[in-house]
């Protein structure tokens, strides 16, 4: 049997989730903790990769023995609070639960949702540094009806090539959008997104498509036939990694 565990943490300090040699990445503190209180190596398999200064709300993975040798004998209700105590301030075990040894935390996903966050303010708040991208002018600059009009235009299966970082290796561009939405609360601004997958920095792009409707450098109306370009150069640019959060990831 496999763990699951459902995990947060702040991405500032690190390089991403994914194992990157002896670079600081989630992962690496994951399965050094694990070692540590398991007594031996683990498997620790993600439900997808993070870019570095990129958050988590509810991160998925599984922690099974590398060994066939080697069993996890800590109560499945004891586990958190045993890893926590072994990682760092910034990464925190949720919950745990056992999963077959057939599931799979990346393949088995049906739906995944992230939250973009923006302060529109001259002044930066300095206790949301680096959690949150601070825009450097006021909530007035930016016309939000129409990033909320402009985000609707996402939702449905579409070829998202116009979304997706340059260079990407990925050749099925088709996603499904569940849910697209902007919401404002004073100088906060928040971007949801769900889908059946996302391509490599497809949400920041959108994000960035956004911030340009909202400055009006480009048409609500005009979405529809950037997707349908496929043409990375008609959307907007890349927006800053640590506004992004993987919010929520749904299995079956």
């Amino acid at each position: 049997m496999k763990i699951l565990l459902t995990i947060s943490y702040l991405g500032a300090a690190y390089c991403g989730y994914q194992l990157q040699g002896d670079k600081p990445t989630v992962a690496l503190m994951l399965n050094r903790a694990a070692k540590k209180v398991f007594g031996f190596d683990c498997n620790i398999t993600g439900c997808s990769r993070t870019d570095s200064g990129v958050h988590a709300l509810g991160y998925c993975l599984t922690v099974d023995p590398v060994s066939e040798k080697d069993e996890i004998t800590v109560p499945v209700s004891r586990i958190p609070t045993a890893l926590n105590t072994a990682l760092p301030k910034d990464i925190s075990v949720i919950s745990a639960r056992m999963v077959d040894d057939d599931f799979h935390p990346r393949y088995n996903v049906v739906k995944k949702e992230y939250i973009y966050k923006i302060r529109a303010n001259k002044v930066r708040d300095p206790f949301l540094c680096d959690r949150i991208f601070e825009l450097g002018k006021s909530i007035d600059t930016l016309n939000t009806e129409k990033m909320k009009i402009a985000a609707k235009h996402f939702i449905g299966t579409h070829d998202f090539s116009a979304f997706m970082a340059q260079g990407s290796k990925i050749t099925d561009t088709v996603r499904i959008i569940y849910d697209s939405e902007i919401t404002v609360n004073g100088d906060l601004i928040e971007y949801r997104v769900s889908a059946n997958g996302f391509l490599y920095n497809m949400v920041r792009i959108i994000v960035g498509t956004l911030l340009d409707v909202g400055r009006g450098k480009i048409d609500e109306e005009d979405i529809p036939a950037i997707i349908e370009s496929k043409s990375r150069e008609k959307a907007g640019q890349t927006a800053r990694p640590e506004g992004l959060y993987l919010n929520r990831v749904f299995y079956e």
